[in-house]
């Protein structure tokens, strides 16, 4: 396997275990959880509710506690909207609870990639910790970069790369390879 995908040892191995599952649990995390996680989410919940064939529970989480409690980002929310997707959003910070409730973490970048696995306790905590650009394909970069402070195109390039992932994830998921 080649690509920024592999970066993962054995993700086919625990992508496998959770095929198997009558309910996935994803925990989608940014640093403000108010632009590119809720975003995810929203692009994740829609997607799996269409074509994947189990019930799969999306929310989103941020590792810092600058906007806890605020909507999303009105561009972030106005991008997803105009492109289709409903999603309702509070922003609420990644804890240690969240490894014991998730299948699966997805990290939008290296840095809250490693915030989130500071905060393991466990190994098979860390093994669920993934970054949600390594999904997909056409990927060069694994990091979904923070649209904050930036214009409305910056928070369309970043649902375009979202949108790339959660294609190949839900791919993954249904066991298809890419």
């Amino acid at each position: 396997m080649q690509g920024p995908w592999s970066y993962y040892y054995g993700v086919d191995d625990y992508l496998q275990s959770l095929r198997i599952k009558e309910s996935i649990r994803i925990e989608i995390v940014c640093l403000g959880n108010i632009c590119r996680s809720p975003m995810a989410a929203a692009v994740l919940s829609a997607r799996a509710a269409e074509i994947y064939p189990k019930q799969l529970s999306v929310t989103s989480s941020g590792t810092s506690p600058a906007h806890y409690g605020e909507g999303a980002h009105p561009l972030s929310e106005k991008v997803w909207q105009q492109a289709g997707y409903r999603y309702e959003h509070r922003a609420r910070g990644f804890n240690s609870q969240i490894f014991q409730e998730a299948d699966l973490i997805l990290a939008m970048d290296f840095d809250n990639h490693e915030n989130i696995l500071k905060r393991a306790e466990r190994s098979d905590s860390r093994s669920k910790v993934m970054m949600l650009r390594s999904f997909d394909k056409t990927a060069t970069s694994l990091e979904i970069p923070d649209p904050w402070g930036l214009g409305i195109a910056s928070y369309q390039e970043v649902l375009e790369m979202v949108e790339a992932s959660v294609s190949g994830l839900l791919q993954r998921l249904s066991g298809d390879t890419i």
